[in-house]
């Protein structure tokens, strides 16, 4: 399918996925600038106030950006909002987000009507993440105009299906935008979602292990240490199943293969420590094995770009008949 604007013009068919904590005005410019959409959750911006210069500042950067390289234009920025009665910030966030005029809005946690109404009423298009079928349906029905497949070996909260499943069942009915998540995180796996059904890829984890990134250098040493067997899924952390490094779950007392199902969103071990999801229990993805040292955001979109295209050109000369 041709994509709908903003996501038509993009160096790479590629999503920056927002990262809780970790992502920011410095992360999301670059890879804008490297010509993929970046990301950030509204929620990492505290106090709330902070959205708003996060937003001044991403427009004027990228819009000189523009005016100097009138042949490389920046790639659209994407906010993600937590649609779910538990955040308290929604409707202020949105406010916010309405006077920049936020060209990309990425729904999670729940899709609601008037969220997607208020961003297609400043001109903005939403996308909304989903695990399986059920709620692809749910999401198109209130409004939203892309879908994020969220497959197993996805970083943070993901789900447990296929990608081949996820996104066939997908296709079967809605020929929108769809985008692709889970352990995606070299060219030729763009490539691979694009063969599949999906339009672009959405990656997270390999970012974390970026110059800009917002994380602890022992956070991105992880992602370039870490391997597809690092990662523990689990639902103890948030009440919800995430993906995990299993070094961040040692290093806080605990044994990766024996976790308790729950929610214990802080963890106290009697000895007065503790540890919270996100900051201490770090999210990754199974893709994580592709990362081999931390660099500017910039050049791994430019590996990624290489990859991409020398995988293209691999996969026309196996089919040249």
């Amino acid at each position: 399918m041709t994509l709908i604007p903003p996501l038509d013009r993009l160096r790479l068919p590629v999503i920056g996925a927002p990262l809780f904590i970790v992502s920011g005005p410095e992360l999301v410019i670059a890879q804008c600038k490297a010509g993929i959409v970046g990301s950030f959750p509204a929620l990492n911006a505290r106090p709330q106030s902070q959205l708003d210069e996060w937003l001044h500042r991403i427009t004027e950067e990228l819009a000189a950006w523009d005016r100097a390289h009138p042949d490389r234009p920046a790639a659209p920025f994407a906010v993600n909002q937590i649609v779910h009665k538990s955040n308290d910030r929604l409707q202020a966030d949105m406010a916010t987000c309405g006077k920049w005029k936020v060209p990309i809005v990425i729904t999670s946690l729940g899709a609601l009507v008037e969220v997607n109404e208020a961003v297609h009423g400043w001109g903005g298009i939403t996308l909304h993440d989903i695990i399986n079928d059920r709620f692809a349906h749910k999401a198109v029905e209130k409004g939203a105009d892309g879908l994020i497949a969220v497959a197993a070996g996805a970083g943070g909260h993901a789900g447990r299906l296929s990608p081949f499943a996820l996104v066939q069942e997908i296709r079967d009915w809605f020929d929108g935008p769809l985008i692709l998540s889970g352990a995606i995180a070299n060219g030729r796996s763009i490539l691979a979602a694009q063969a599949m059904g999906a339009d672009l890829a959405y990656i997270g984890s390999p970012f974390i292990a970026t110059e800009e990134a917002h994380a602890a250098p022992s956070y991105k040493q992880g992602i370039v240490e870490g391997r597809a067997s690092d990662i523990v899924y689990s639902s103890l952390f948030t009440g919800v199943h995430g993906n995990y490094l299993r070094q961040s779950i040692e290093a806080a007392g605990l044994d990766p293969d024996n976790l308790a199902e729950g929610d214990l969103k802080t963890m106290d071990f009697g000895s007065g420590g503790s540890a919270k999801a996100w900051r201490d229990i770090w999210g990754s993805g199974q893709g994580i094995g592709a990362v081999d040292k931390v660099q500017p955001a910039g050049d791994y979109v430019a590996v990624l770009a290489a990859q991409y295209e020398e995988a293209k050109a691999e996969l026309a000369s196996k089919t040249a008949f």
